[in-house]
This record gives structure tokens, sequence and C-alpha cells, in this order.
């Protein structure tokens, strides 16, 4: 007999994690679920001004989401290679996780300065 299949729980909750996500999933509420998706991905071989056009439009639409926070933690978490998410595009969100992993590593460095000084 087939024995039902028990969600898996996270062993650790992520510390970007939004009360909402307790409540459901995040994504029912983003503004973007009303908007053309295409808005948010590049076509293949877009032009420049295009693009830049295009991604602040999506931005535009980001800026009025209520769940624009978590939509951003999911796409640093996941990592999302393309599009909009959270009001950053793939290149935006390249840099904050290296900001990121560069200040984790600096952390992880502070109490080894401090105790050798």
């Amino acid at each position: 007999m087939l024995q039902p299949i028990e969600p898996v729980k996270d062993a650790a909750p992520s510390p970007y994690r939004h009360p909402r996500d307790l409540a459901g999933p995040w994504h029912a509420e983003a503004a973007c679920r009303r908007d053309e998706a295409g808005m948010f991905f590049a076509p293949s071989k877009e032009p420049t001004a295009a693009r830049l056009s295009r991604e602040e439009a999506a931005k535009r639409v980001c800026a009025r989401c209520p769940v624009m926070i978590e939509c951003r933690e999911h796409a640093l978490l996941q990592p999302e290679p393309y599009g909009v998410w959270g009001g950053l595009t793939a290149a935006e969100r390249r840099v904050v996780l290296a900001r990121r992993r560069r200040r984790e590593a600096d952390l992880q460095r502070a109490p080894r300065i401090a105790a050798a000084g």
C-alpha cells in the first residue's frame, strides 16, 4: 500500500524569511501576476535600449508590489539567473550576492583579527 509523502521541512529557516511565508506562498500576492510576463524576461537578441526600457517598466511594477522583498530574496537564494525579480536585474542580483559573500568573508575573518591584536 502506498503511503502519503510527507512534505520536506527546512532544516534551518532562512534569516531573510518573512512571516508571510508561513501563511502561504508569497507569489500569490505578487503584482507581476497581473502583468505581462515578457516584461520581466528578455527576449533573445533584445537591443540594449529596448532592454533598459523593459527593465525599468518591470521595476516600476516591482516598486508597487507588496511582496517585493520576498521575491528579491527568493531570486537571491535560488539564485534566479534571468529576469527582473524583486526590482533587481540579474546583473544587479550578482552584485548583491558578491557583496553578501564579501561581507560574510569579512565577518568570518574579523574574530581572528581581533584575537591577534
